[in-house]
């Protein structure tokens, strides 16, 4: 064999050696993006659905073991923090429950002797005020205690078969002489044929109730409000508007939290009636629903009542 020979097929074995090594580094660069891929889409899936589970990984590569191990490690120390912040959250309502109950029975004596002094002293206007304001709290403590059950599980909803035109209908009439006073424009759009959701009564009666007194007490600069009810495949809904001054974009988030306050320059205006709108998302959910809410601020507010469809 010639040393040209040897040569080229020294060269020859020397770059299939360089394709083999390229080859293997491609492919190991390769497989760990495909592995790295995985455990990000694993770990995307686990926080989107806020589960419990576990980033698996088979690799001999020792690097992407631990990181995996440390991944895990982090999961569990969160998993550990939800189990201790649902804990002390349920304690905190169960706590606020008792409270609540503890301080309705001094006030509802104090409310009895309010009410014997007033009898007696018919004219005493400052007697009047402070029975009124006594109420006023006694109201609050009634919203904490029903929030507090109901946050705390403590309250059951009955659930049953209901026709909600009637109970839209209902609703609406128990207002109509507030409206006629206010001067309102109404504006029903309920069908006539019977709709059917899964609810309880008295629930969906005081979430439309608080929906429809919050229409009127902050959209009365319009002088309008409108009660639509629409059939969809799995739920009925309701909306309930009006054209007042409506809710800024970055606060309509916001007004079903407890307590929630919006202040600005030219009014003081308390979303929710104080608990009013979180305790009817709270009943809505009960009964497997919910409330949203759209503004356009001068132009209409919408709250929207979805209920579960039965069908008939």
């Amino acid at each position: 064999m010639s040393d040209k020979s040897v040569i080229f097929f020294l060269v020859c074995i020397i770059i299939t050696l360089l394709a083999v090594i390229c080859y293997q580094r491609f492919a190991f660069h390769k497989e760990i993006q495909i592995k790295l891929k995985k455990i990000s889409e694993k770990l995307s899936d686990i926080l989107e659905k806020d589960s419990d589970e576990k980033v698996m990984v088979f690799t001999e590569n020792k690097i992407l073991m631990e990181l995996s191990g440390q991944i895990n490690r982090m999961l569990l120390d969160r998993q550990k923090i939800k189990i201790d912040y649902r804990r002390q959250e349920m304690s905190a309502k169960k706590m606020l429950s008792n409270i609540s109950h503890d301080i309705k029975t001094p006030l509802t004596v104090i409310l009895g002797y309010l009410e014997i002094m007033r009898i007696e002293h018919e004219e005493d206007e400052t007697l009047q005020k402070v029975e009124a304001k006594a109420k006023q709290v006694m109201e609050l403590i009634n919203q904490f205690f029903t929030l507090a059950k109901l946050e705390a599980g403590d309250m059951n909803v009955e659930l049953t078969k209901l026709d909600i035109n009637e109970l839209c209908r209902e609703n609406v009439l128990e207002f109509r002489e507030l409206l006629s006073q206010k001067d309102f424009t109404v504006e029903l759009s309920i069908p006539e044929k019977k709709c059917y959701v899964q609810g309880e009564k008295k629930s969906i009666d005081r979430i439309l109730n608080n929906l429809l007194s919050n229409a009127i007490r902050y959209g009365s600069d319009g002088k309008y409000i409108g009660v639509f009810l629409r059939e969809e495949e799995q739920f009925i809904k309701i909306d309930i508007v009006d054209k007042g001054r409506g809710i800024e974009k970055e606060f309509a988030e916001n007004v079903f939290e407890r307590l929630y306050t919006m202040e600005d320059s030219r009014n003081r205006r308390i979303q929710g009636n104080g608990l009013g709108l979180t305790i009817a998302k709270n009943l809505a959910k009960q009964m497997g629903g919910d409330i949203v809410l759209e503004s356009e601020p001068d132009i209409k507010t919408v709250f929207t009542v979805k209920l579960k469809k039965i069908s008939y």
